[in-house]
């Protein structure tokens, strides 16, 4: 499995990605992503929250694009297709983070994985269901950290 660069516009998220601002999925840039790549999954957990794996978001059937955009939420027009899964707070798409007050700062895990298909998910998939499409069928993997305060 080769390495893929995972990058974020920054070290931290800004409140718009926070449940302090909109609460949107935060814009993540790629590369290089091998031609054979057919689709990408991304995976968001909290190790802060209950159970050290909070999962933020799980999304899959994205295209091999070399930036999945901001803003990729269930119900809104999107620029690149995605599904989303259920998240551990029981909600489909990007449950934005919410530390609380005193709390050391969260380090969110951004994992994405690059596949060589298009796994045939549905709508609201959980964790297992992507585990199991992703088996293998990764190219590619890459990972960032991204601070919340």
């Amino acid at each position: 499995m080769d390495k893929i660069a995972v990058q974020l516009d920054g070290p931290e998220l800004g409140d718009q990605h926070t449940c302090r601002g909109q609460g949107i999925t935060p814009r993540i840039r790629l590369g290089p992503l091998d031609p054979r790549v057919r689709s990408l999954a991304v995976v968001v957990i909290d190790p802060f929250e209950p159970g050290c794996s909070f999962a933020l978001w799980l999304a899959a059937g994205i295209p091999p694009v070399p930036v999945i955009p901001a803003g990729l939420e269930p119900g809104r027009e999107s620029p690149v297709p995605v599904v989303h899964g259920t998240n551990d707070g029981g909600t489909s798409g990007w449950q934005p983070p919410c530390p609380k007050p005193g709390d050391p700062p969260h380090q969110l895990t951004f994992k994405v994985y690059a596949l060589d298909h298009v796994p045939l998910l549905s709508p609201g998939f959980s964790r297992a269901e992507l585990n199991e499409a992703l088996r293998g069928h990764i190219l590619q993997f890459g990972t960032t950290i991204a601070l919340v305060r």
